[in-house]
């Protein structure tokens, strides 16, 4: 096993320096301000990726406007409470096949009647 990939460091970079920018701003990032990274992150992606990323940070802010938009890792995320709830992987983050919508603990998909997975 070799370790980390570049991709990996990269990301790892990034959420370090996401880190660093919070502590210095304090425990309250501006909203503004926070959505303006992730959609200045969306429109550095590729194309396809960013065609997705577009749609789906409309349909978020639409139809959740309680979730937040923040940074994670140097990809699009939506938070409650500071707490990530999901965030958009473009497959050129890792040079995957397809991109990812990916869910946290925080999203407690499990709870209720409907199981997402089936």
């Amino acid at each position: 096993m070799e370790g980390f990939s570049a991709e990996e460091r990269a990301a790892m970079r990034e959420r370090s320096q996401e880190l660093k920018t919070a502590a210095r701003r304090g425990k309250r990032p501006d909203p503004a301000e926070a959505e303006g990274a992730v959609l200045e992150k969306i429109a550095g992606m590729p194309a396809p990726d960013r065609a997705l990323a577009e749609r789906l940070h409309a349909l978020v802010r639409a139809s959740v406007p309680a979730l937040a938009p923040k940074l994670w890792y140097g990809m699009p995320a939506y938070a409650k409470d500071g707490n990530m709830i999901c965030f958009f992987q473009g497959a050129f983050k890792f040079k995957a096949r397809y991109a990812t919508l990916g869910f946290g603990d925080r999203a407690r998909l499990d709870e209720g009647a409907m199981w997402p997975t089936h």
